[in-house]
Parts: structure tokens; C-alpha cells; sequence
């Protein structure tokens, strides 16, 4: 076993091949989207608000993913967890106020390890959820694509 193990990170370019996917998807959707994509540290790695999408939900999509990356977890797993009477009520107090359950963060997972997460907000939770797995898928084309020695997108 190592003594030191070097994490495999989210690339700033990996980001925006995810950004682009998101927005796609939220086109096709008629939904303008705010898109936060963060690495394993947490922090933002890439922004985008889409025009049209709401203002206060900014900070709801760089929480969804926030939340995603450091619980390596979907913020849709926690809805039922987090209500009075919950497994994980008052959770949502937690890291300041960031922790966030509503659909719409996914981490990015690759080879089993957590890399990152995408977080989407202004539509309704599932499509949030449809445009940010845009973006996943997007980022693991990309990762397939780059095991097997083709050029970078």
C-alpha cells in the first residue's frame, strides 16, 4: 500500500466539457439553468448562469454541489432523511446552512473515486437532476475517451 495516494482530480477543462453539456440539456428543456461544478475539495471549480435563470438560485446550485462532492451522494437521497421525525433532521443546518437535499447535485465519480459534483438550479428538482446528469454523462464520455488515447475534446 502507498504511503501517499494522489487523488485523481476534476480538470478545469473536464468542467467545462460538463458546463456545455448542462446547457445543452437545458436548452432542450427550455429551462435556463445556474450550473456550479466543484472539485473533491469542495470548492468551485466553474460557474455558469444561463440567462433567465433565477438569481436565487445561485447559491442553490454551487450547495447542491458542495453537498454532492462532500457526502459522495446524489442531494436527493436525503429528502425523506431530513424532514421533523428524520434520520437526519437539522442536517440541513450543517456546513453554515450549505448542506442541501433538494434534486439536482450529483457527485462525479470516476474509477469509484469522487471527484467532484455538478449542482443545478431554477427548474423543478427533476430537472435539475436531467440537466446535471447531462453533465455527468458528458464528463464520462469525456474520461472514456481519454483511457482509450483519443485526443481531448
Amino acid at each position: 500500500m502507498a504511503a501517499i495516494h494522489r487523488p485523481a482530480h476534476l480538470t478545469h477543462h473536464a468542467a467545462k466539457v460538463a458546463s456545455a453539456a448542462c446547457i445543452e440539456k437545458s436548452k432542450a428543456i427550455s429551462v435556463p439553468m445556474n450550473i456550479a461544478i466543484v472539485d473533491a475539495s469542495l470548492y468551485l471549480l466553474h460557474f455558469e448562469r444561463m440567462p433567465g435563470a433565477k438569481l436565487t438560485s445561485i447559491d442553490i446550485s454551487m450547495n447542491k454541489a458542495f453537498t454532492a462532492a462532500g457526502h459522495r451522494a446524489p442531494t436527493s437521497v436525503y429528502k425523506e432523511n431530513v424532514w421533523p421525525g428524520g434520520a437526519a433532521f437539522g442536517l440541513s443546518n450543517s456546513n453554515n446552512g450549505r448542506f442541501m437535499y433538494v434534486a439536482g447535485g450529483i457527485p462525479i465519480v470516476v474509477d469509484g473515486e469522487c471527484v467532484g459534483a455538478i449542482g443545478c438550479s431554477t427548474g423543478t428538482p427533476a430537472q435539475d437532476t436531467e440537466v446535471a446528469q447531462a453533465g455527468i454523462d458528458a464528463v464520462m464520455e469525456y474520461v472514456r475517451k481519454r483511457k482509450q488515447g483519443q485526443p481531448k475534446l
